[in-house]
C-alpha cells in the first residue's frame, strides 16, 4: 500500500537544500559527495491499522442547575482555564432574596422556640406546685417540640437557599481547555442547559474499532503507535486496552490507545490511525527522507556502481520504525539511494 505523505520543509531545510543544489552544480562535484543509504532487510514490527478518533479521558459539560439570566461569561472556545476558575455567572438577585427570606424564617422560628421553652418551664413549675393539671404540661411540651422542629426545618430551608445561590456561579472542576461555549451573554439559563464544555489536554486517548478476528493479535502484543496524518506525526501509545464489549452490528470491539501527556495540536474529535503491533517480520527498508513524490507517484534516486544516477518508481508498504519505510518494489537489497533527492536530481541532469 502506498503511503500518501508529503514532506513539509522549514526555512532551515530550504537553506540546506539550496546549499546542496549549489554544491551539486559546482565543478568537480562527484557522486561520492552525495549522502546515501543502503536498502537493507530489517526485522520490523508488523501491524494492523485501524482508523480512530481522539477523545479526552476527562471531559465535562457544565450545565446550569438553576434558572436565571446569564450576566457574565468569562471564557470562550480554545481558552485554557485553571481549576476553580469562574467561568460564568447567573443573575443571583432572586437567590439572594430567597436566602434573606430563609434567614428571617430562622429568626422567627427561634423566637417562637424560645417562647415555647419559657412556657414549658413555667408550666412545669406550676404542675410541681399543683396549680395546673398534667394536661397543661403535656400541651406545653408538645408546643415546645413543634417549635424546635420548625427551627430545624427553617435551617434546612436556609441551607437549600444558600446552596441554590452558590449554583449561580459556574466554576471549572479541573484545569483544562474550553472545547465549546454553548450559551451567550444575556440568554436565559435553565436547569440542565449546557453552558460550557471542558476537556483536559494532558490526558487523551484514541478509540478505534477492531474486528473480532484480529483481537487475539492485538491482545497478545498490547502495543501500538498512533499516527496523526494532519500533523505528519507518529507517537507510541502508553497503554492499549481492549474493552469487554462488542458492537452487534459491525462485529467490532473498541480498543483504547492511551496517548503521551501534553501532545501539541491534538484535540478531541481529531482523526488518527492506530497501528497495533501484531508480530515481527523481515522487510526491505529505506529511509523515508529518501523518497520523493511526483503527484501520486513515489520514487527514489538510485546511485549506480558506475557513477550514474537513476530515478526509480516505488511501491511502498507500511512505515518501518521511526524513520524508515517498507519497499515492496522498485529497489533491491544492497542498492544505494540518495538521501538528498534535490542534489541527486541535479547530478542526474548534469550527467545527461
Amino acid at each position: 500500500m502506498q503511503i500518501a505523505k508529503r514532506h513539509c520543509f522549514s526555512f532551515g531545510r530550504l537553506a540546506a537544500r539550496a546549499a546542496a543544489l549549489a554544491l551539486a552544480a559546482a565543478p568537480g562535484f562527484s557522486l561520492a559527495q552525495l549522502t546515501s543509504a543502503v536498502a537493507e532487510v530489517r526485522e520490523v514490527d508488523q501491524a494492523y491499522r485501524a482508523e480512530g478518533v481522539v477523545e479526552a479521558v476527562r471531559q465535562a459539560t457544565l450545565a446550569a442547575q438553576v434558572a436565571g439570566r446569564i450576566v457574565e461569561l468569562r471564557v470562550d472556545a480554545g481558552q485554557p482555564v485553571a481549576k476553580g476558575q469562574v467561568l460564568a455567572r447567573i443573575d443571583e438577585r432572586e437567590a439572594a432574596q430567597a436566602v434573606a427570606e430563609s434567614e428571617a424564617r430562622i429568626a422567627r422560628a427561634e423566637a417562637d422556640a424560645a417562647n415555647a421553652r419559657a412556657t414549658y418551664e413555667r408550666t412545669k413549675r406550676l404542675v410541681e406546685q399543683k396549680f395546673v393539671a398534667q394536661a397543661a404540661l403535656d400541651k406545653a411540651q408538645a408546643d415546645f417540640n413543634s417549635a424546635m422542629a420548625q427551627v430545624a426545618a427553617s435551617r434546612a430551608g436556609s441551607e437549600q437557599a444558600v446552596a441554590a445561590r452558590s449554583h449561580m456561579v459556574i466554576v471549572a472542576p479541573f484545569a483544562g481547555v474550553v472545547a465549546t461555549r454553548h450559551a451567550e451573554l444575556g440568554e436565559m439559563a435553565s436547569p440542565g442547559r449546557p453552558l460550557v464544555t471542558l476537556f483536559d489536554p494532558k490526558d487523551l486517548r484514541v478509540i478505534a474499532p477492531v474486528p473480532q478476528a484480529r483481537l487475539s493479535e492485538v491482545r497478545a502484543r498490547a502495543s501500538a503507535t498512533v499516527e496523526f496524518p494532519s500533523l505528519n506525526q507518529r507517537v507510541k501509545a502508553r497503554q492499549v486496552t481492549v474493552l469487554p464489549s462488542a458492537d452487534m452490528r459491525t462485529h467490532t470491539t473498541q480498543v483504547r490507545a492511551e496517548l503521551p501527556d501534553s501532545l501539541r495540536g491534538v484535540y478531541p474529535g481529531m482523526f488518527a490511525r492506530v497501528h497495533f503491533a501484531t508480530g515481527r517480520a523481515a522487510k526491505l527498508v529505506i529511509p523515508a527522507r529518501a523518497v520523493v513524490y511526483r503527484s501520486e507517484v513515489a520514487g527514489v534516486y538510485v546511485l549506480g556502481e558506475k557513477g550514474g544516477v537513476q530515478f526509480r518508481q516505488l511501491r511502498l508498504g507500511e512505515p518501518a520504525g521511526e524513520d524508515g519505510v517498507e519497499v515492496l518494489a522498485g529497489v533491491v537489497q544492497g542498492e544505494r539511494v540518495a538521501l538528498d533527492p534535490v542534489a541527486a536530481l541535479v547530478q542526474m541532469k548534469r550527467a545527461k
